[in-house]
């Protein structure tokens, strides 16, 4: 029985022994043909590979069809916080996997999209599954800013195209920079193209792709991570253990130890001493993974870029500096280009192999980089977002409008210099450009300024305007840009300054009605021009505005009858209002003749109120025309019957027309007034006109502070109401807080411009509050002459303040300088101004009661009884 079981054993481990010898044959059989014909598995896996890439190919380029843009515009204030940018990396995260079962992992990712192309500066979009629509559309960063459905972008091919591949070089589990968010991480991007040049055919784009790591991937990358780190202690244990064994035996067979064992009566013993190696140290998994250490918040990234010109050169200049631009985000890892170089060139991205991959994840957005490139959410902060408020952008042709001679449509303000030095001419849209205001110490350029832009706007648009200086100091500074044939026949010089030895004055009779004006509207502009120059109000003064608007409701009916009789050169001016009051002859005489002109009101005033008034109830009316009288100038200037001054038809015809007052004393306040309320009445007139057929119209008032003491009510009004019809004012000012209340808030509210020279920190504090302190005070004080802050309105948004040089009259307009003709054009402009010898209008003036008088004898009614009985005596 024993014998029997061991022979059946042993057949049975002989048959297992031939069984394992058999496989052994096979598999040599087997491995001596794939050796001999090795070709044909490499062939069939070569197949196979080839159909699996080419179904996930196809797939992948369906789901990349499938995809959805959107565009993020953000405010001038976007100031987002750590917390709300990093709620947006998982957005985008999240966003990244919104697509079907199907889809392949290389589409499966979130692209964000920086395109500079000379249409703004730095484009932001956000290219992802179209499922994530939704889930992008909502942003974490509120109203700052807008989020909105992007166009496809269409490039024009451009001649010299350089690409490029960014790849994480360094150690692999520490991050990238910490980079702060102040200033904005996008400044060096920005920096990188802010001399891009359109007509150039300039282009930059930097794609970054964000998707999901997978995570089998990443745990064989821990696996071999922590191997790897169990090696190193491992080997430096060991070299440690080598070293000690050896400073072990140096010292006991060293001299000095031999030496202390016989002093100590020490006998050594058989053998060196034992040396304990030491332990290899336990690898810390945080330590050793870095940031793969946790699977969350962790992406795998793909960075390409591209940029393209016309010119050579430019586009491989262009991609230097972006490069430069990524190293800011150098840390433990940084980006680096991928590709090697050898001599003078550079194989990567732009050469075989790996352009042709690059196009394919460039045309249809798929993630592949060549490398993991995993990085935390908290490293990418500086590109989840818009450019914030701590970002300086450059102003390109789309922002703000390069200055063309000729254009209409065009406003010069200033010289912009591009932070790569380039200078050119800005402007603003005429359309938009509705109020300017300009503040900043005497000398500092806002006069230049403003003369630039109005002689730019007279060449290019054939425009009509204003330009109100008290001290005369601009119209010879303007004069030689004006001396063209085709301007002089527009402008008129309204100069009350009369110097020289044979002084030329032009005319006006604030009273007059020979141009067609409304009466009612003349007499409340008159009025209210010498209340708003005096002080006047219904509270301190009632009887004296009662007084004066019922004498110049007479006066302006005489001039009625004047007119409609065909006698204009007999009207009335304001300094009959003397003889209306105190001379019973002239006025029994001029309330006879308009009696049917009056109103039922003013009639019954007449008749009941003024014959019991006292005497000296009219001297505060009397005062302020005895000292326009006593003056030659002004009462030749408004002591004409029929003056030419007439600034609705210069409105109407496009005049220019040039205004000095002559001071800023009294009388010349009261002058001012009476201008400013004129043109007050003259623009609100254009209501009977249609707002298409309104020829634009821009006053320039110089010395703000000069005008308003004289009529602040109505300079404000003009802020407030002008725009309505398409009338827009400048104003200048060396002092904002110096300004009346309603003017100086009339002006921040509607200012569609609003500039700034130097001058001190307490002027200048009012307008950086507007800024919001962005620039500072003392920033924009410490300004060179010429030079300015300024924030425009371009296409209904408000661009910077950004820093600007005034255009010098000299250099700018240095073409069209006709220094020759000069006197032609001021002997033109005061021709067209009607202006007349002094002592000619003075004269006139001294006789225009004796014709006004004869001509109310003419016009007395037949029965003198019936007018004299009815107490206007």
């Amino acid at each position: 029985m024993d014998a029997s079981a061991t022979h059946l054993s042993d057949r049975a481990d002989d048959t297992a022994a031939g069984q394992v010898l058999g496989l052994l044959a096979g598999l040599v059989s087997a491995a001596d043909w794939v050796i001999t014909y090795w070709y044909v598995p490499m062939a069939a896996a070569l197949v196979v590979w080839g159909i699996g890439e080419m179904v996930v190919r196809r797939l992948a380029r369906k789901a990349s069809a499938e995809r959805m843009a959107l565009e993020l515009v953000p405010t001038r204030h976007f100031d987002p916080g750590l917390e709300e940018i990093f709620r947006r990396g998982v957005q985008l995260a999240r966003a990244s996997t919104s697509m079907p079962w199907w889809a392949p992992r290389r589409s499966k990712a979130v692209q964000i999209r920086l395109r500079a192309d000379g249409s703004s500066p730095l484009r932001y979009r956000i290219e992802g599954p179209a499922g994530g629509e939704r889930l992008l559309s909502i942003t974490p960063f509120g109203p700052a800013v807008t989020v909105k459905r992007a166009r496809p972008l269409a490039d024009k091919p451009r001649k010299h195209v350089v690409r490029a591949e960014f790849i994480l070089r360094g150690k692999p589990t520490a991050p990238l920079r910490d980079v702060p968010l102040d200033p904005d991480p996008l400044q060096p991007l920005i920096d990188a193209v802010c001399d891009l040049r359109a007509e150039l055919g300039d282009l930059a784009e930097v794609r970054l792709d964000i998707q999901r790591a997978p995570k089998w991937t990443l745990r064989a990358r821990r696996v071999q991570l922590m191997t790897d780190a169990r090696r190193r202690e491992r080997r430096e244990a060991q070299r440690a253990a080598r070293w000690m064994r050896h400073d072990a035996g140096g010292v006991e067979d060293s001299l000095a130890w031999h030496v202390q064992q016989l002093l100590g009566g020490k006998q050594s013993g058989g053998g060196r001493r034992l040396v304990m190696p030491p332990v290899p140290r336990r690898v810390d998994p945080q330590e050793a993974l870095g940031k793969l250490a946790e699977d969350d918040h962790l992406v795998r990234v793909q960075l390409l870029v591209m940029c393209a010109s016309n010119t050579e050169g430019r586009a491989e200049a262009r991609l230097g500096q972006l490069q430069a631009a990524f190293d800011v985000f150098g840390g433990g890892s940084r980006w680096a280009m991928r590709g090697w170089l050898v001599g003078p060139w550079r194989f990567g991205a732009d050469r075989w192999p790996s352009r042709r991959a690059f196009e394919r994840r460039w045309n249809l957005r798929h993630c592949q980089p060549p490398r993991p490139n995993w990085v935390r959410l908290e490293e990418l902060t500086g590109l989840l977002k818009p450019p914030t408020v701590h970002c300086r952008l450059p102003l390109l042709p789309a922002d703000l409008p390069t200055f063309e001679f000729g254009n209409p449509e065009l406003l010069l303000q200033g010289i912009y210099r591009a932070p790569g030095g380039r200078r050119r001419l800005v402007a603003t849209y005429a359309t938009e450009t509705l109020f300017e205001v300009g503040v900043g110490k005497a000398g500092g350029g806002k006069t230049e300024r403003a003369l630039a832009q109005a002689i730019g706007w007279a060449h290019a648009a054939g425009g009509g305007l204003l330009f109100v200086d008290p001290h005369r100091d601009s119209w010879p500074r303007a004069l030689p840009f004006l001396a063209h044939d085709t301007l002089m026949q527009r402008i008129a010089l309204i100069d009350l300054n009369a110097h020289g030895p044979a002084p030329q004055l032009s005319s006006w009779n604030p009273l007059g009605m020979h141009q067609d004006q409304v009466a009612h509207e003349v007499v409340e502009a008159t009025a209210d021009a010498f209340a708003s120059a005096l002080g006047w109000d219904d509270a301190s003064a009632p009887r004296a505005l009662t007084i004066l608007t019922a004498a110049l409701a007479v006066l302006v009916a005489i001039n009625e009858t004047a007119c409609r009789a065909g006698r204009p050169e007999d009207q009335a001016t304001v300094f009959h209002v003397r003889a209306l009051l105190t001379d019973p002859v002239f006025r029994t005489a001029a309330l006879a003749a308009v009696e049917g002109c009056l109103d039922e009101e003013t009639r019954s005033w007449w008749q009941t109120m003024f014959p019991v008034l006292p005497a000296d109830s009219f001297a505060v009316v009397l005062n302020p025309l005895t000292r326009l009288a006593a003056n030659p100038v002004t009462r030749a200037f408004l002591g004409q019957p029929a003056g030419v001054y007439n600034i609705r038809a210069a409105m109407d015809s496009k005049m220019i027309v040039w205004v000095c007052p002559g001071g800023n004393g009294p009388t010349d306040r009261l002058i001012t007034a009476l201008l400013a309320r004129d043109l007050l009445r003259a623009v609100r007139s254009r209501r009977d006109t249609p707002e298409a057929q309104r020829a634009p119209f821009r006053p320039y008032f110089d010395e703000l502070i000069t005008l308003t003491g004289a009529a602040p009510e109505t300079i404000a009004a003009m802020f407030e109401d002008f725009r309505k019809y398409r009338v827009h004012v400048h104003g200048m000012t060396q002092l904002l807080a110096r300004l009346p209340a309603p003017v100086r808030l009339s002006l921040v509210q509607n200012a569609s411009t609003l500039a700034s020279t130097a001058g001190s920190q307490s002027a200048i504090a009012a307008i950086t509050a507007e800024w919001g302190e962005h620039p500072s005070p003392a920033l924009v004080a410490a300004l060179d002459r010429y030079e300015h802050y300024i924030s425009l309105t371009v296409n209904g948004r408000r661009t910077g303040p950004v820093q600007i040089t005034g255009p010098h009259l000299d250099e700018v307009f240095a073409d069209y300088a006709r220094p020759r003709q000069t006197a032609a054009l001021e002997r033109a402009a005061q021709a067209k101004a009607g202006a007349a010898p002094l002592h000619q209008l003075t004269a006139q003036a001294a006789g225009q009661l004796a014709r006004v008088s004869g001509f109310l004898a003419q016009h007395i009614p037949a029965t003198p009884a019936a007018w004299t009985q009815k107490g206007y005596q």
